[in-house]
């Protein structure tokens, strides 16, 4: 199936900023008077459909390998383990299309003939570990102060 019909979850959004369906927004990306812009927001769109595709299909993948009629003896924690960060990719990857598309959509004009409205796009949600704070520095002072 070409990427121009694969499913994503932006293309509502695109519709509404454009008031054009996304077939018709891909063969105006393409066309001779094609902003660079709008060429951009299309291409975006393609990587985000695939990288949705993948989260879909990891997604299933381990929703039969959990199945409750499955056989316990063909689980494998090193498939799970692969498919976990396997779906972490994936996730990543999506997140960061969405967030570039969303991005581009904010700060490009619209292309000739085409009202764009803004429409506010949600923006991925990250989160970061950090490692343990370490201890602040004592001034030399208050430390020789503790000596005495």
């Amino acid at each position: 199936m070409s990427v121009r019909h694969k499913p994503s979850s932006v293309d509502a959004q695109l519709h509404e900023v454009f008031s054009t369906p996304v077939a018709e927004l891909y063969t105006t990306a393409t066309g001779p008077d094609a902003s660079p812009a709008m060429t951009r927001a299309m291409e975006l769109r393609s990587f985000l459909a695939l990288a949705e595709e993948q989260v879909d299909r990891v997604r299933d993948r381990v929703r039969e390998a959990m199945a409750p009629d499955r056989d316990m003896g063909e689980l494998s924690a090193g498939d799970l383990r692969f498919d976990a960060q396997w779906l972490e990719a994936a996730l990543d990857a999506r997140d960061g299309y969405r967030a570039a598309l969303g991005d581009l959509l904010r700060t490009m004009p619209p292309p000739p003939g085409l009202h764009a409205r803004p429409v506010p796009m949600a923006q991925p949600t990250i989160t970061a570990t950090l490692p343990p704070a370490a201890p602040a520095p004592q001034r030399a002072g208050a430390a020789r102060a503790r000596q005495l």
